[in-house]
């Protein structure tokens, strides 16, 4: 399987083609709830981005997958929220990628959860083993 990225800056991928076999793994929402049902972070949109990113982490595992084999991640923050912060969350609980993903970041006046300041989804593709 072969993924292709192409790079207008080192941040995130402007173009991601899959070719080949691979399993396509689809990640809904994830916001600061944690697995106990508690909102992380309270107000602090900080706090909040870094729970959800550890929820899709958790998610990807699962999968047995990382944020390498991430492709896509569309951010929804609610008005008012600085994503200089976002970003500087996903960088110390993610870190620099090889490959960063395609991003779409949307600002919304609020989400189906009214506590929660984000919510992040994700697409990743992991080769398929070969038996």
């Amino acid at each position: 399987m072969a993924i292709r990225k192409d790079y207008l800056i080192k941040a995130y991928s402007q173009v991601v083609t899959v070719s080949g076999n691979g399993k396509t793994i689809y990640i809904g929402g994830q916001n600061a709830i944690n697995s106990e049902g508690q909102l992380v972070g309270g107000d602090n949109f900080e706090l909040q981005t870094k729970q959800a990113l550890e929820n899709i982490k958790i998610a990807l595992a699962s999968e047995n997958a990382t944020f390498n084999d991430v492709i896509k991640l569309n951010i929804y923050m609610v008005d008012g929220c600085d994503p200089a912060i976002g970003f500087k969350a996903f960088m110390e609980t993610v870190g620099k990628l090889e490959k960063p993903p395609l991003i779409t970041v949307l600002e919304v006046a609020g989400l189906a959860n009214h506590l929660c300041l984000i919510e992040i989804d994700a697409i990743a593709v992991v080769e398929e083993k070969e038996d």
